[in-house]
């Protein structure tokens, strides 16, 4: 398999528009609790590909918030470091294994956390104004 993530031509994933999490999390706790997985290769690949494809859209946020910290904030000096590891481990082509798609749900739940400790004791920060315009044009049905 070639691809990395999700077919996504138009930006969504990375758009800013909120995404449902609880699926998501329930998702990597199931993975990361498996002992004795036996799946198919091509259903590791796609939980994979759906991970990675979530991964990109929360590390996106962490980004989003991360910036709006001073250059000199802990806390977007760690969110740097964790996009660092983010983009190398996402940079990675997905494999038909349990090992692959394990470490992508670890790395989703590293990108929750550390979202998670930038909005904490803070205000959520509005999302940036092309995603609120791309958000009110998804739910007209026109996304061009």
């Amino acid at each position: 398999m070639t691809s990395t993530g999700p077919y996504d031509p138009a930006g969504l994933i990375e758009a800013g528009l909120p995404f449902d999490r609880a699926p998501y999390q329930a998702l990597v706790t199931a993975v990361l609790a498996w002992a004795t997985p036996d799946l198919a290769r091509r259903d590791y690949e796609q939980i994979a590909l759906q991970l990675t494809g979530h991964g990109l859209a929360v590390a996106a946020d962490v980004q989003f918030r991360a910036g709006q910290l001073t250059l000199d904030s802990g806390r977007r000096a760690l969110a740097e470091v964790v996009l660092g590891e983010a983009e190398r481990r996402l940079s990675v082509p997905v494999v038909g294994t349990a090992t692959c798609v394990q470490g992508r749900a670890r790395l989703v739940r590293d990108l929750y956390e550390r979202l998670d400790r930038l909005t904490e004791n803070s205000r959520l920060l509005p999302p940036p104004p092309q995603a609120v315009e791309l958000s009110l044009r998804c739910r007209e049905g026109r996304l061009a």
